[in-house]
């Protein structure tokens, strides 16, 4: 980590500007014709639309790769594309989905949501789009155990090819570009730039639906949190892969199994986005820039 952190010791401002208009022009301009020809984001309904916005999810990336190749003409090794050790994988894989039963438990018991035990919503929905009537369901008890386990060991994999395409941009070039600022500094900032990213999509429904400005603050409460953690991950392991499949792990589980159970949680204060969650996601990152910290200083006892 610390020589990643001794890479760059002046602020790259030609970079990160090039790089911050290719990503916005580029994302602004494909979702503000999407919402001007009518697309919103409503729950339990696909559309092309979706489709093209898990597309945009590769802009960052691609705006890394153009102002790296174009612009700095510096190598690809501030990227951070190195896969490193399995352990961390694993670790994410575990860790992510721990603090969501956590999240989620709090959500039930703080009364901030309910637990659809019998999937009445879902399978409301499945009625209202399917034009053959309802096919025969399996008992719910054993289709919620099967969707979290597929959330947890196949769609990390198909989410992570798209988280890597943010987090290519976002902690593989912008982190360090930052960091010269000091790592409070870098981090908070950050963390409003990737919140602001996707304020066209949360002013039309995405994650808050119905609070689209207070949903906008807190999505930037969300992005500054997790993103220590995915922060923290990306500088001590050098990788930026390894916080994309991170990335990757966070959407499986906020789009599977408890979207499912929990479908109608107060969106402003309980669920993985809500007050409660960004509270579990700060409380997640200050224990990795902690941990951060000790294998730091047991590295300098050990050079001297």
């Amino acid at each position: 980590m610390k020589d990643m952190l001794r890479e760059n010791t002046a602020v790259d401002r030609r970079g990160i500007f090039s790089f911050l208009a290719i990503t916005f022009i580029v994302t602004y301009a494909i979702e503000g014709a999407l919402i001007l020809g009518g697309f919103r984001i409503v729950p339990g309904a696909a559309s092309m639309g979706q489709y093209v916005i898990l597309a945009v999810m590769w802009v960052p990336g691609l705006a890394a790769v153009l102002t790296i190749k174009l612009v700095t003409h510096e190598g690809f090794r501030i990227a951070g594309l190195r896969f490193g050790s399995w352990r961390p994988y694993a670790t994410a894989a575990l860790i992510i989905p721990a603090c969501f039963l956590v999240i989620y438990s709090l959500t039930w018991l703080m009364g901030l949501g309910r637990a659809d035990w019998k999937f009445a919503s879902f399978l409301d929905q499945i009625a209202k789009q399917s034009t053959a009537g309802m096919p025969p369901m399996p008992s719910p008890y054993l289709v919620w155990p099967a969707i979290f386990f597929a959330t947890l060991v196949v769609a990390p994999f198909f989410n992570g090819l798209f988280g890597l395409g943010e987090e290519l941009g976002w902690r593989g070039y912008l982190l360090p570009k930052l960091m010269p600022l000091g790592k409070p500094r870098a981090y908070a900032l950050l963390g409003l730039i990737w919140g602001l990213w996707h304020l066209p999509l949360v002013l039309v429904g995405f994650t808050y639906p119905g609070h689209p400005l207070p949903g906008a603050l807190m999505f930037i409460g969300l992005t500054s949190t997790f993103g220590i953690y995915l922060n923290e991950l990306t500088l001590r392991h050098r990788s930026s892969i390894i916080a994309g499949w991170a990335h990757g792990v966070f959407n499986s589980q906020k789009l599977g199994a408890w979207a499912l159970l929990f479908p109608g949680v107060n969106p402003l204060l309980g669920g993985y986005a809500g007050l409660l969650g960004i509270g579990v996601w700060l409380a997640l990152g200050l224990f990795e820039v902690r941990r951060g910290r000790k294998e730091s200083m047991n590295e300098n006892v050990q050079e001297a």
